[in-house]
């Protein structure tokens, strides 16, 4: 059986991270043809190009499972070496999460307050949206991801973590104009409507199931921002579809109107994350779980 050598390992790694050769060599304190060499070498035990000799360049197909592979073993031995009480100078865990824009917003950092301190852990987030953040797990860039797909990702496990509400809403003088005196499954085709970015079909899909197959309006404008968004739809920009949690407020105030009381949208998400007997990501996942079980809602119509 063809072994993976850990410092060819690592070297693949560090020319991933870094961008090119010459810095890996830099971060390695190695010369950028030790680099080049290593590299080869790893890709001839693996028969597979593993690498994109791009600007920077990127990881092929095979060599994401390979960088997949660094990650872990880097992850697997910094554990390891804090239960034997050899971390360099008390270097705190680092875990990196791919997260959505609206549970960021919402719900999300409120569940990693609840990891115990002890653990020194130091979080890197990565936003992303929902049904793209498990190609970062693909990839090896994050350690797990809220995500809406239930299929795992190869050499991950999935929690199934709650539903995430949405709220059709638009400002009372928007709703005068454009949704007043006209069925709403006529009217909201031809209103303009906020999205969050060119990658958001969730608007789309809600006119779908109202108007036989029809997209939203090419009326519309793009706000990427979970925030912002909701700001967008307040200031009576569009319509749009607005977390529940952010929808309330401005529903008991009057500076927002529920467009369709009766259909809710929900969107599922899961945790999913790698297979490591990782005690920092163990904790990490026992906290976000228990917080989604608090403020994630089931029912609605999922879209």
């Amino acid at each position: 059986m063809t072994s993976l050598p850990h410092d060819l390992v690592r070297t693949l790694l560090a020319v991933v991270d870094e961008g090119t050769f010459d810095a890996a060599a830099s971060a390695l304190h190695i010369t950028p043809s030790a680099v080049s060499q290593r590299v080869k070498a790893l890709e001839q035990r693996t028969g597979r190009v593993l690498l994109m000799r791009t600007k920077p360049v990127q990881p092929t197909e095979s060599g994401q499972i390979v960088v997949r592979f660094a990650r872990q073993l880097a992850r697997l031995e910094s554990d390891a070496r804090a239960d034997l009480g050899m971390a360099e100078d008390g270097a705190p865990a680092r875990l990196t999460i791919a997260v959505n824009s609206d549970s960021l917003a919402t719900w999300f950092l409120p569940a990693l307050t609840r990891v115990p301190h002890d653990l020194r852990i130091c979080f890197e987030l990565r936003r992303e949206d929902q049904e793209h953040t498990t190609a970062l797990l693909r990839e090896g860039q994050v350690m797990a991801a809220v995500t809406s797909s239930p299929d795992p990702v190869a050499g991950c496990s999935v929690r199934e973590l709650g539903r995430m509400r949405y709220l059709a809403a638009a400002h009372p003088d928007f709703t005068a104009r454009w949704l007043t005196g006209t069925p709403l499954h006529r009217a909201l085709p031809e209103a303009p409507v906020i999205m969050f970015d060119r990658r958001d079909d969730l608007q789309d899909a809600f006119v779908r199931t109202l108007a036989r197959g029809r997209d939203a309006s090419p009326l519309r404008h793009y706000v990427p921002t979970s925030e912002g968004y909701t700001e967008a739809v307040v200031a009576g920009m569009g319509w749009g579809l607005v977390p529940t949690m952010h929808a309330e407020p401005h529903l008991r105030a009057g500076t927002l109107v529920n467009l369709a009381p009766d259909r809710p949208v929900d969107v599922p998400l899961h945790w999913q994350q790698w297979k490591l007997g990782s005690p920092a990501l163990a904790a990490a996942a026992d906290a976000v779980a228990a917080a989604a079980a608090e403020s994630l809602t089931p029912g609605g119509t999922a879209v």
